[in-house]
């Protein structure tokens, strides 16, 4: 069960996805010892910031809808959590996220020292280019993977967004600048209204939809990312099984995030997960490199 993605080895191909338990060292570690293979922070900026008032998070059929709006600690305080959960010892990736390229170089430059391998949230607005998002745009994703590539030391890894108008020209884009791998997908932007109050839900009315509903995007999403790129690619969104797994591995991951699998069946699911994909192999006599891409041939 033993991967390796950009040079960083992993025990087996669950990873904690960015937003879930990432806040602080003692969860990741706790998440680490849990079974996962590797372990993502929360999204974290040059500054503190507070976040969208509450409420921020709900549950909706089949997945979560959530709102914080990029809450964290700042990237100095990051540093320290970091260092806390390197002591699972399991690959720990740091998230940044930024509203402009020197944000992203700022973050991810203080981080570099602290983690694996750095994970960019490329979802956000460019503050700078009113109107146009990194993840959206094939020249800013260029522009923000390029310019950390040039600061930090560690993998680098472009987490995109199925709101592209082309996902697999975002990703080649990122290739192109020199990402270690992409990682795929995002949340989807989605809203939800109480029809009693008559108004949305959420406190930001607009949150991001996560979980099982959004399986078969984020699947047809990595299928044409690894179609398309000759670097590896990390499935994510609505992996709850093993099975679940085993699409993204066919489709073309080399590893999966798992991130509202947490809230629906623990914090074991990691274990659960890496068991159920090995039991279908062994009954099939497979290995992992038998299947990887397989969909794809």
């Amino acid at each position: 069960m033993e991967v390796e993605v950009a040079g960083i080895k992993l025990k087996n191909p669950t990873i904690l996805a960015s937003g879930i338990l990432g806040t602080t060292g003692a969860s990741l570690r706790r998440v680490a010892m849990a079974g996962a293979g590797a372990v993502v922070s929360k999204s974290a900026g040059s500054e503190a910031r507070v976040g969208h008032r509450n409420p921020t998070v709900i549950e909706v059929p089949q997945g979560l809808l959530n709102a914080v709006g990029l809450s964290n600690c700042g990237i100095d305080e990051m540093a320290g959590e970091l260092e806390i959960a390197k002591e699972a010892g399991v690959p720990v990736i740091a998230s940044v996220y930024g509203f402009s390229i020197d944000d992203y170089v700022k973050s991810a430059g203080a981080l570099n020292s602290y983690a694996d391998a750095i994970e960019l949230n490329l979802s956000c607005p460019n503050v700078e280019r009113a109107g146009q998002f990194f993840g959206k745009s094939p020249e800013l994703a260029f522009e923000a993977v390029r310019e950390v590539k040039r600061k930090v030391k560690v993998p680098v890894f472009a987490k995109l967004t199925a709101e592209a108008g082309d996902i697999a020209e975002i990703a080649k884009a990122c290739e192109e600048a020199k990402a270690d791998a992409i990682v795929a997908i995002n949340t989807i932007k989605a809203m939800s209204i109480n029809i009693d109050a008559r108004r949305p839900v959420l406190g930001n009315k607009v949150g991001g939809l996560s979980g099982k509903c959004i399986k078969s995007i984020a699947v047809r999403c990595v299928y044409e990312i690894a179609s398309e790129v000759s670097i590896p690619v990390i499935g994510c969104g609505g992996i709850l099984t093993g099975e679940d797994a085993l699409e993204f591995i066919m489709a073309g991951a080399e590893a999966v995030q798992i991130g509202t699998g947490v809230l629906l069946r623990g914090i074991s699911v990691f274990r659960k997960v890496s068991l159920e994909m090995k039991e279908f192999m062994e009954e099939r006599e497979l290995k992992l490199e038998d299947i990887r891409g397989v969909a794809l041939r």
